[in-house]
Protein backbone atom coordinates (compact mmCIF):
# COMPACT_ATOMS: atom_id res chain seq x y z
CA UNK A 1 0.00 0.00 0.00
CA UNK A 2 1.26 3.33 -0.85
CA UNK A 3 2.22 5.66 1.96
CA UNK A 4 0.69 9.27 1.28
CA UNK A 5 3.54 11.81 1.37
CA UNK A 6 2.53 15.04 3.30
CA UNK A 7 3.74 18.43 1.74
CA UNK A 8 5.71 20.66 4.14
CA UNK A 9 5.55 24.12 4.11
CA UNK A 10 7.65 26.63 5.88
CA UNK A 11 4.59 29.30 7.63
CA UNK A 12 6.60 33.14 7.33
CA UNK A 13 4.87 33.94 10.68
CA UNK A 14 4.62 32.34 13.89
CA UNK A 15 1.90 34.00 16.44
CA UNK A 16 2.23 32.67 19.74
CA UNK A 17 1.09 33.63 23.52
CA UNK A 18 3.75 34.75 26.43
CA UNK A 19 3.80 30.99 27.27
CA UNK A 20 6.16 30.32 24.15
CA UNK A 21 8.53 33.09 24.81
CA UNK A 22 11.71 31.76 25.34
CA UNK A 23 15.15 32.02 23.82
CA UNK A 24 15.19 28.98 22.20
CA UNK A 25 11.67 29.42 20.49
CA UNK A 26 13.00 32.40 19.05
CA UNK A 27 16.61 31.36 18.19
CA UNK A 28 14.91 27.71 16.25
CA UNK A 29 12.64 30.02 14.09
CA UNK A 30 14.98 32.58 13.44
CA UNK A 31 17.07 29.89 12.32
CA UNK A 32 14.54 28.74 9.63
CA UNK A 33 13.50 31.68 8.36
CA UNK A 34 10.20 32.41 10.66
CA UNK A 35 9.13 35.69 11.54
CA UNK A 36 8.10 35.61 15.28
CA UNK A 37 5.28 37.46 16.95
CA UNK A 38 5.54 36.66 20.17
CA UNK A 39 5.33 38.93 23.42
CA UNK A 40 8.28 39.38 25.99
CA UNK A 41 7.31 38.31 29.72
CA UNK A 42 7.71 40.61 32.21
CA UNK A 43 10.29 38.65 33.99
CA UNK A 44 12.52 38.19 30.51
CA UNK A 45 12.18 41.90 29.72
CA UNK A 46 12.87 43.15 33.19
CA UNK A 47 16.16 40.43 33.07
CA UNK A 48 17.50 42.17 30.42
CA UNK A 49 16.88 45.55 31.46
CA UNK A 50 18.63 44.32 34.83
CA UNK A 51 21.53 43.28 32.78
CA UNK A 52 22.09 46.15 30.57
CA UNK A 53 24.14 46.04 27.71
CA UNK A 54 24.84 42.23 28.17
CA UNK A 55 21.03 41.83 27.88
CA UNK A 56 20.57 42.16 24.28
CA UNK A 57 17.78 43.54 21.79
CA UNK A 58 14.34 43.55 22.66
CA UNK A 59 12.82 40.90 20.53
CA UNK A 60 10.77 42.53 17.61
CA UNK A 61 6.84 42.43 18.09
CA UNK A 62 4.33 43.19 15.59
CA UNK A 63 1.44 44.91 18.33
CA UNK A 64 -1.23 44.74 14.98
CA UNK A 65 -0.09 40.95 14.07
CA UNK A 66 -0.79 39.88 17.58
CA UNK A 67 -3.92 41.54 17.56
CA UNK A 68 -5.09 39.58 14.69
CA UNK A 69 -4.49 36.21 17.00
CA UNK A 70 -7.13 36.93 19.04
CA UNK A 71 -9.78 35.95 16.47
CA UNK A 72 -8.52 32.90 16.22
CA UNK A 73 -8.51 32.23 19.98
CA UNK A 74 -12.27 33.59 19.85
CA UNK A 75 -12.94 30.91 17.36
CA UNK A 76 -11.53 28.20 19.30
CA UNK A 77 -13.93 29.37 22.31
CA UNK A 78 -16.93 29.07 20.11
CA UNK A 79 -15.80 25.71 18.84
CA UNK A 80 -15.36 24.36 22.74
CA UNK A 81 -18.73 25.39 23.18
CA UNK A 82 -19.84 21.82 21.91
CA UNK A 83 -19.23 19.52 24.09
CA UNK A 84 -17.72 16.85 21.85
CA UNK A 85 -15.01 19.22 20.35
CA UNK A 86 -13.78 20.47 24.06
CA UNK A 87 -13.45 16.91 25.52
CA UNK A 88 -12.19 15.68 22.16
CA UNK A 89 -13.26 11.76 22.41
CA UNK A 90 -12.45 10.59 19.40
CA UNK A 91 -8.78 9.50 19.35
CA UNK A 92 -8.58 9.69 15.40
CA UNK A 93 -7.70 12.92 13.37
CA UNK A 94 -10.10 12.18 10.50
CA UNK A 95 -13.33 11.26 12.91
CA UNK A 96 -12.37 14.46 15.45
CA UNK A 97 -12.66 16.30 12.22
CA UNK A 98 -15.88 14.91 11.29
CA UNK A 99 -17.27 16.78 14.73
CA UNK A 100 -15.16 20.16 13.85
CA UNK A 101 -16.50 20.31 10.47
CA UNK A 102 -20.02 20.53 10.99
CA UNK A 103 -20.15 22.49 14.55
CA UNK A 104 -18.23 25.23 12.16
CA UNK A 105 -20.61 25.23 10.15
CA UNK A 106 -22.86 25.69 12.45
CA UNK A 107 -21.08 28.56 14.04
CA UNK A 108 -20.89 30.32 10.36
CA UNK A 109 -24.95 29.37 9.67
CA UNK A 110 -25.36 31.38 12.84
CA UNK A 111 -23.13 34.27 12.71
CA UNK A 112 -24.45 35.04 8.71
CA UNK A 113 -27.98 34.49 10.10
CA UNK A 114 -27.44 37.26 12.96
Amino acid sequence: MPTRLRLRRTPPRVLGDEVYSSRAIRHMLRRRGIAVTIPERRDQAASRRRRGRLGGWRPAFDEQDYRESNVVERCFARLKRFRATATRFDKLADRYRAVVVPASLILWLRETTS
